[in-house]
């Protein structure tokens, strides 16, 4: 069994809640619960969590506040981000404060035990024990927890070098590229894991949302 403290989940709907809690305790892991933002941010300084699952949209203070707030008080806590209307912006500003894993309702138990367990298992991971596809991959998302952004970039070129045709590196790549303000590096890598597998639905789904960003947002672009 992976070592984790205990997780805090927020989330205003009460369903949502008990089941993300059911699924944690099937892995024999203890959580504790918040309603709302302000209750979520007495609790994390009240108490040392492993890992936060944070709903981004939330009574009062927002997630995306929350997560401000975690990112400057305890920043080496992981927090999975919960939407069901979550926008690339959503996900870009998330990045930016260091949060990669996202769980989008309606999701299973499954879903939910997979996305918890990969997060622990990266703790391990670093540059001495990672050859395959997967682990750099993983390790790049530890980089991104870390708001170590050149690194992770690294560590998905390596992934691709490994497997060219796999078109989930390439997507994390446009989204880093959208974090650094290069809007044009991130539509190609867009194209490009689209250009694998056309069907790949997030990067459709980013590619569309950068085409249509407005000019006004004054988005730098970097060589």
């Amino acid at each position: 069994m992976h070592e984790l403290k205990s997780v805090l989940i927020v989330d205003d709907e009460k369903n949502i809640r008990l089941t993300l809690q059911h699924s944690l305790e099937t892995l024999g892991y203890q959580s504790e619960t918040a309603i709302t933002g302000e209750e979520a941010l007495e609790k994390i300084k009240e108490k040392d969590f492993g890992l936060i699952m944070l709903d981004i949209k939330l009574p009062g203070i927002d997630g995306i506040e929350v997560l401000k707030s975690i990112h400057e008080t305890k920043p080496d806590i992981p927090v999975i981000i919960i939407t069901a209307h979550g926008t690339i912006e959503t996900a870009v500003e998330a990045m930016k404060l260091g949060s990669i894993d996202f769980l989008q309702k309606p999701f299973t138990p499954d879903e939910i035990r997979t996305l918890v367990t990969n997060i622990i298992d990266r703790k391990a991971l670093d540059e001495s024990n990672v050859v395959d596809y997967k682990s750099f991959v993983e390790l790049a998302k530890k980089k991104i927890n870390e708001r170590k952004f050149d690194a992770a970039n690294s560590h998905l070129k390596k992934a691709i070098a490994i497997n060219p045709a796999n078109p989930e590196a390439f997507n994390f790549l446009g989204l880093l590229s959208e974090v650094q303000g290069n809007i044009l590096n991130a539509q190609k890598n867009y194209r490009a894991a689209l250009a694998l597998d056309p069907t790949y639905k997030p990067a459709r789904k980013n590619l569309d949302r950068s085409t249509s960003y407005d000019a006004s947002h004054n988005i730098r672009e970097y060589e």
